[in-house]
């Protein structure tokens, strides 16, 4: 074998030896060893010869490459398949790997899997700008849940924070199923609407209607009707916070991107904000982003300067928007 700057090294079968200098470390041995056979585990056993020199032992122990398994890369990334009109949960369904949930089960494991979607399914409104690798819906959900946490004082004591908390959890949920629709996806509120109480129905009656007396399911059911008609000033809060935490995701990513990337067409969402203290919010994290942006040209938000959103973007928004709040 060749010599090397630890010494010589000699193979006999599946131990090697490591004739060490007085200088050389073992564990200077074991990062070299390391790098001879990265595949491999070894051990190491140190030990004086004949003439009192130290002998490091290098004993194979496995070659990883016969048990190592492949490197997959795409296990994180579940595409939301193309489904034919009219659709339906069950078309849905026909679509989901290996096999759809099983149905009316007493355990809630069929529903904690499909829960799944919705940290693998991405909020498609970043996509169009090429943001691939961008939040989910569960990064959103959950952001707005802890948001909640920081209500003013002024709101916290007219609204039920621990309801809120779990509309923040719930409100999105059907897009687990339906995927993340957007105002410019040409699909209309009242045909969104009815994808998403489909799904709900089958979440929480045909997943949850057996499953611990099918109060859970109920209460879910509950709390994201509520939400959706947004009568209640929970509903409005949480309607609010939904806005605000995309509001923050939008200056993010632009700052992550260096001014490179402008976002600012999503700041129309602060028009549709109502109440003072979420409002106030808003304005913070758009004066944050004017200060970030300075005297660069970009989209300044609802006063639709310097080539902001089109009319016709505007009244997508308007439509999608219509009814939160």
């Amino acid at each position: 074998m060749s010599e090397n700057p630890s010494g010589e090294k000699q193979q006999t079968n599946e131990t090697f030896c490591l004739h060490l200098s007085s200088v050389i470390s073992p564990a200077l041995c074991q990062t070299y060893l390391l790098s001879l056979f990265p595949h491999e585990q070894t051990a190491l056993f140190i030990l004086p010869n004949r003439r009192g020199q130290s002998v490091l032992l290098c004993r194979l122990l496995q070659m990883k490459t016969k048990t190592r398994p492949a490197i997959i890369t795409d296990a994180g990334y579940v595409p939301m398949h193309a489904i034919s009109e009219p659709w339906s949960v069950d078309k849905v369904l026909e679509t989901l790997q290996p096999s759809p949930p099983t149905a009316h089960s007493e355990s809630p494991i069929p529903f904690f899997h499909v829960l799944e979607k919705l940290k693998t399914n991405k909020r498609e409104g970043w996509r169009r700008f090429g943001i691939e690798k961008g939040e989910s819906v569960a990064d959103h959900m959950y952001r707005m849940s802890l948001i909640t946490l920081l209500c003013p004082p002024s709101l916290a004591s007219r609204v039920d924070l621990t309801k809120c908390m779990k509309m923040c959890l719930v409100h999105d949920m059907a897009e687990s199923l339906v995927g993340d629709i957007t105002p410019v996806d040409g699909v209309c509120k009242p045909e969104k609407s009815r994808r998403e109480a489909e799904t709900m129905d089958y979440i929480t009656k045909n997943l949850l209607g057996k499953v611990y007396g099918g109060f859970a399911g109920q209460e879910i059911r509950t709390i994201w009707q509520e939400y959706e008609d947004s009568k209640t000033l929970e509903s409005h809060f949480v309607h609010d916070v939904d806005k605000m935490e995309l509001l923050c995701q939008m200056v993010e990513y632009e700052k992550r991107m260096n001014r490179t990337l402008d976002l600012g067409e999503f700041a129309y969402v602060s028009t549709k904000m109502v109440l003072p203290e979420t409002q106030q919010w808003a304005q913070d994290v758009l004066k944050e982003r004017e200060a970030f942006w300075g005297a660069d040209d970009h989209v300044h938000g609802e006063r639709k300067e310097n080539g902001g959103v089109t009319n016709e973007k505007v009244e997508m928004q308007d439509a999608y928007y219509s009814k939160d709040n």
